[in-house]
């Protein structure tokens, strides 16, 4: 499977600092804070807005519930208020040098046409329920946009490649991502349905922890 594109990450002399899980690995997910698009109501996609003053404090806090973690590399997506989120986070963690690597392949989901648009506007013009299925359904595609399918195709093929064996190894990982990229993410950790999936959301800047046994699987899960 071919990703969309790798950037190195940040690389600095410090990352020995930060150890292997001296039990089971942790892997820790957070929605990045929230955007002024959040904010406004519009559908955002790869639209590339930053963080509101809201989200930044709600990045911090996220910082500060995980100082007790010591991860051993972080990996966000290439879009800004993820950036800004991952960066505010480890400095409130106490781990400001911690390895980042960012992807495209963990950006959020595509709206195509949709994106920056109202979305009370669109729910007006083409009904609540057209809405909800382009927001909430596994296959259904957005107007020039990609479902939450084709998020799962790029993230889990990244997912087990390049994290998942750092995870087998015992580091403790820390994921920055999106809503979408990351219930993407949480359907093959956690074995939910396509039925399922759609009653699945994740607050901004809220850390979701997962707590791995020795052959990868989820031992427990928890939010922060």
């Amino acid at each position: 499977m071919l990703f969309l594109g790798t950037d190195p990450g940040r690389k600095d002399k410090k990352a020995h600092l930060y150890r292997k899980s001296p039990t089971m690995p942790v892997l820790v997910l957070v929605r990045h804070g929230q955007s002024t698009y959040n904010l406004e109501n519009r559908f955002t996609g790869e639209t590339d807005v930053p963080l509101t003053p809201r989200g930044r404090e709600e990045a911090r806090e996220a910082g500060r519930k995980l100082r007790n973690i010591p991860f051993s590399q972080g990996f966000t997506s290439v879009l800004q208020r993820a950036i800004e989120t991952m960066t505010l986070l480890l400095d409130a963690a106490g781990q400001p040098q911690l390895p980042v690597t960012r992807n495209r392949a963990l950006n959020e989901r595509n709206y195509g046409r949709l994106q920056g648009l109202d979305k009370a506007e669109i729910a007006k013009e083409y009904g609540q329920e057209q809405v909800a299925l382009w927001r909430r359904s596994f296959s259904i595609r957005p107007p020039g946009g990609e479902s939450l399918a084709d998020t799962v195709a790029r993230v889990i093929p990244y997912y087990q490649q390049q994290i998942a064996p750092l995870l087998q190894k015992g580091d403790n990982i820390l994921i920055v991502a999106h809503g979408n990229s990351l219930r993407a993410l949480m359907m093959h950790l956690e074995k939910i349905s396509e039925e399922e999936i759609p009653k699945v959301s994740l607050p901004t800047g809220q850390p979701h922890q997962y707590t791995l046994n020795d052959k990868g699987g989820i031992k427990a899960a928890a939010d922060l």
